[in-house]
């Protein structure tokens, strides 16, 4: 629940709009004493430009003024999005239900009869701002709560180290695609990636040299995949790669292209360079598929086979 704080009226800006000079006379001489800061237009189109110049948090208005009336003011404002949350009160000397039904309708909170009574306008005008003061808290809060809840999704789908996807979310993204694919009979291709010789670049150079290598790979296959691709740790020192609608030959040509960027890649430590590189296995979606799994699995036997090959190799299965 929200706390309520204390009603404090120099807090709030009140536009008070009116074509008559004594009624706006009027209004300053019960708002002003009071704390409320106020300011006046005396006419429709003044009042639709000092709105724009400085948004205020309640409108007084008048309906019947010439040129522009009060309920063409208020359906300018509360069409436009940037405004339509501002509170609109009617003040009028007109008793025509018509107009007051066309001026709710058009978006306005409340309406107070002339000549108003002094308790009822303080009464209306602190209901409104305070439920608008609550409906803008909630909103704010809302919006807190949608960011604090996106962040623990990104940290609860992020590999902590590297930052792209972790294990869990890059399957579940796989599997989305397999049932797509499965579905619609469009290509889907996969890459596996093997950093070479992780275990004594972690041995011979530390842990955090490892990491640094794992990061520096990360940035070469992320400079080199598409936007629609799904890039994440597949655990330890590997790394996935699943390609939407793309077959065996454009992911062979991929798989090349971040092999080399990542050959590229020079760490200088204190006890000499390390020369960076991956063995990759590619598959490709068939129509025997029984699952991602089986794509996984031939992917998984292309690395081993480039390992064999002597690393740094890309190979299809």
């Amino acid at each position: 629940m929200l706390k309520q704080e204390p009603f404090k009226p120099e807090n709030y800006y009140i536009l008070a709009v009116d074509d008559i000079s004594t009624n706006l006379k009027l209004l300053r001489l019960i708002l002003e004493p009071i704390g409320y800061n106020i300011t006046f237009a005396k006419s429709g189109h003044q009042a639709i430009e000092k709105v724009k110049v400085s948004k205020q948090d309640l409108i007084l208005l008048d309906l019947m003024m010439p040129e522009m009336n009060g309920l063409e003011v208020c359906k300018q404002l509360k069409s436009d999005p940037e405004y339509a949350n501002i509170p609109i009160i009617f003040i009028t000397a007109s008793n025509e239900q018509e107009h007051i039904v066309k001026a709710f309708e058009l978006g306005a909170v409340d309406y107070i009869n002339k000549p108003f009574k002094r308790a009822e306008l303080f009464a209306r005008i602190r209901n409104h701002l305070l439920l608008k003061h609550t409906i803008d808290k909630l909103k704010s809060t809302q919006i807190e709560l949608k960011n604090a809840l996106a962040e623990v999704q990104k940290i609860a789908n992020t590999d902590p180290l590297t930052k792209v996807l972790n294990r869990r979310c890059l399957f579940n993204f796989g599997y989305q695609e397999f049932n797509r694919v499965s579905k619609y009979g469009k290509a889907l291709s996969i890459l596996l990636m093997d950093l070479d010789n992780f275990k004594k670049i972690n041995d011979n150079y530390g842990h955090q040299v490892g990491d640094q290598a794992l990061c520096t790979v990360v940035k070469s296959i992320k400079n080199t995949i598409r936007n629609v691709d799904f890039f994440g740790r597949y655990g330890g020192e590997e790394f996935m790669t699943i390609l939407p609608e793309t077959n065996v030959e454009k992911a062979f040509i991929l798989a090349e292209q971040i092999r080399k960027m990542v050959s590229s890649n020079i760490i200088k430590t204190d006890k000499g360079s390390i020369l960076l590189t991956i063995s990759i296995g590619v598959s490709t979606y068939s129509a025997k598929d029984q699952s991602l799994d089986d794509i996984i699995s031939r992917a998984d036997k292309a690395v081993y086979q480039a390992k064999q090959q002597g690393r740094n190799k890309s190979c299809i299965i």
